[in-house]
């Protein structure tokens, strides 16, 4: 019998409105509730538990070797050799023995160690650049977490297993390939619960412990009570199939990357080292000496800095970066990668404004930025005081060409009230800007030829002068770093190999472009894609009559089209055939 006294309970219908007007409010109109028709029940004792991660098979593909990784590296980091040595050597070796393991049907190793890494170094020398190069150039997935953003489970704060989550996400919600993922956490020394730091140990020493299992070996659960969207697609799963799925990930695989600044470690360091030799490096204060202090930890320094042992444990990899100099900044400038001087180029030509910088100019502002003290990341504010006023003015002026001198980085309004108010200037400007752009494309020549030889070997590309001049004015001309540049010339020239291929098929011929002609279409196409297989299709479309003559002959086998093939097809078939049926 019912009772009278409780309250009449919502339908199904009103219940989801309610639940969906209560997502709009919160979290606005990115969540939704989707009618299921019905909702899951409690999970039953004894109900099979699906685990996605570790369920597929499939062999993990990787072959990329440590010289080949510390290679890629060189071309746009300066300088941290040693880090980029024990990077490139642990996560080749880390992500080698997951494909051997895969493709010999091993289990893992009882007891094996993975190899976590800790980058210890001054703000701006790179940590993070290294890191993110290093997931991109290998094709895994790669999420970055702050240390101070998270909490033990159970209090208010992030979870540190939503970094795993994030990687999954950043999967495209593939947790097969998530499993092999890097996850990247900044600012760890921020946790230390060294005696002289203020914080409770929820926020230090309670992370530290949330760390220990994902760093080691545990499984995540992908949905969480803290998470709608998770709870949301597990009933839409569950309304879609009538089956319950446990969506876990296993840690195993994952690699986890440290880093901080660890400002004041020097001092434990050195601490101990004087305890071993009394009186050594008693006086020891400068940066440079500091570093040479901080290539000496170990993991006693790091316990003694405030970490927990199982902590520093699970990083087994240590690698230190040195503070950046002066002459390391000029060099970040002045190398084709350098990410500050080519974003500020696009950033102007956004505009149709070309933009050019002096040596002496690029010198000055290294100098510059070593007074902010924030390492490559002030190369950006430095160069951002410089132009900023060039960058708002410029577009609306008539001024489509500015060469960066060391007079507009001293005194950059003066010089851009001079520009706007003399013609004369402006033309100087142009003409200066092509002298620049011939000595840049030099360097790039160069660069190329000492960084990009292999890469294009690898691919069967031969590496022709002519070819390394085409590839230094794409770099120019579409405002590119070299590898790219590079990766776009190989991407093409496949395309048209694979036409030439797809022909000699059907007329069973060997039939080959000449690298003259492949050069020579490129180029007349502008580097486009579509364009360079209507190219193909053209040339090959006037070589059909021909082709069929060539294709009686018994003794004829090969064709080889020259540049004469793509500049006039028809005299060069007509040229071929003739010269076929004469002998």
């Amino acid at each position: 019998m019912a009772d009278d006294n409780l309250p009449n309970l919502p339908n199904q219908k009103d219940l989801e409105k309610e639940i969906a007007d209560y997502l709009t409010r919160k979290y606005g109109g990115q969540v939704k509730i989707v009618s299921t028709g019905f909702f899951p029940q409690p999970e039953k004792k004894g109900e099979k538990k699906q685990k996605i991660a570790g369920r597929s098979k499939k062999a993990f593909h990787f072959d990329l070797k440590p010289e080949e990784l510390a290679a890629y590296l060189d071309e746009y980091v300066i300088r941290q050799d040693d880090a980029k040595a024990i990077l490139a050597t642990k996560i080749c070796t880390h992500f080698n023995r997951i494909r051997h393991e895969a493709q010999n049907s091993r289990n893992q190793a009882a007891g094996r160690i993975k190899s976590n890494v800790l980058l210890i170094g001054p703000t701006g020398v790179g940590k993070t650049y290294l890191i993110k190069l290093i997931a991109r150039h290998i094709g895994v997935p790669f999420v970055k977490g702050d240390a101070t953003k998270f909490s033990e489970t159970g209090y208010v704060g992030g979870d540190v297993e939503d970094l795993v989550r994030d990687l999954v996400r950043e999967a495209d919600g593939d947790i097969e390939r998530a499993q092999y993922g890097i996850i990247y956490v900044d600012e760890i020394d921020k946790i230390a619960a060294s005696p002289y730091r203020i914080g409770a140990d929820v926020s230090r020493t309670g992370v530290q412990r949330a760390f220990l299992k994902p760093m080691e070996e545990t499984e995540v659960e992908m949905k969480v009570a803290h998470d709608p969207i998770s709870q949301l697609e597990a009933m839409e799963h569950y309304r879609a199939t009538g089956k319950r799925e446990k969506r876990v990930i296993n840690t195993r695989n994952i690699l986890f990357i440290m880093s901080g600044a660890f400002s004041g470690l020097e001092k434990t360091i050195k601490q101990r080292v004087q305890q071993q030799s009394i009186g050594f490096e008693k006086n020891i204060s400068s940066g440079r000496e500091d570093s040479r202090l901080l290539q000496q930890v170990k993991a006693e320094d790091l316990i003694d800095f405030g970490f927990e042992s199982e902590f520093v444990g699970r990083l087994p990899v240590i690698a230190v970066l040195d503070e950046l100099r002066e002459d390391d900044f000029y060099q970040i400038l002045i190398n084709p990668n350098s990410p500050v001087v080519v974003a500020k180029k696009q950033d102007f030509a956004a505009y149709g404004i070309h933009l050019q910088f002096e040596e002496d100019a690029l010198r000055l502002i290294a100098a510059k930025t070593v007074q902010e003290r924030t390492g490559a990341r002030g190369l950006v504010s430095v160069m951002e005081k410089i132009l900023l006023h060039f960058e708002k003015t410029l577009p609306s002026s008539a001024v489509r060409y500015l060469v960066v001198s060391p007079e507009i980085v001293e005194n950059p309004l003066q010089q851009l009230r001079i520009l706007l108010a003399d013609e004369k200037v402006q033309e100087e400007q142009r003409l200066r800007y092509h002298e620049f752009v011939a000595h840049e494309f030099n360097r790039i020549v160069d660069f190329i030829r000492g960084k990009q030889e292999n890469l294009l070997k690898k691919e069967d590309v031969a590496l022709s002068e002519q070819r390394l001049q085409l590839i230094a004015r794409q770099c120019q001309k579409e405002i590119v770093d070299p590898r790219d540049a590079c990766k776009q010339f190989i991407a093409l020239v496949r395309q048209i190999r694979r036409c030439a291929r797809l022909v000699s098929d059907e007329y069973e011929l060997k039939i080959t472009f000449a690298d003259e002609t492949i050069d020579l279409i490129i180029a007349d196409e502008a580097w486009n894609q579509p364009r360079v297989v209507e190219r193909c299709e053209e040339i090959f479309h006037a070589f059909e009559y021909g082709l069929k003559l060539i294709q009686q002959r018994n003794d004829v086998h090969d064709v080889l089209i020259t540049a004469k093939g793509a500049e006039n097809p028809d005299l060069f078939i007509n040229d071929l055939v003739a010269e076929i049926f004469r002998l």
